[in-house]
């Protein structure tokens, strides 16, 4: 039977193909320290980068992480093999700000404008 190690070995795959990583993570990280290693990681010269952990999803084995979960919670039979690495895939969502949501009440005012001035 395979040796169960403490360590998971991880790159996190970020939109335009490119890794950060491989890094070995113990198994008690949080998804949430994963998230911050992304942000301090990101690639300075790649735009529209995370500003901060909020802004970071990590989809593993087709799943969504929670912040509150482990390295060991999130692994597969697949990464108790020897030199196995794990992708997590890294999504950035952009915080929306006050200018952003008020132009989107707007604009969402104006449709029913119109709308009502359709009907």
């Amino acid at each position: 039977m395979a040796e169960v190690k403490d360590h998971l070995e991880i790159k996190f795959r970020l939109n335009d193909g490119s890794d950060i990583g491989p890094k070995s993570f113990p198994d008690a990280t949080t998804v949430a320290a994963l998230k911050e290693t992304v942000v301090s990681q990101w690639p300075k010269e790649k735009e529209n980068g995370p500003k901060t952990v909020k802004d970071v999803r990590l989809i593993s084995a087709g799943r969504i992480l929670e912040n509150n979960k482990t390295v060991g919670d999130c692994r597969s039979p697949v990464s108790n093999l020897s030199d196995a690495v794990t992708t997590m895939h890294v999504l950035i969502q952009p915080q929306v700000t006050d200018k952003d949501s008020d132009l989107f009440v707007m604009l969402m005012f104006l449709s029913r404008e119109e709308d009502e001035e359709e009907a």
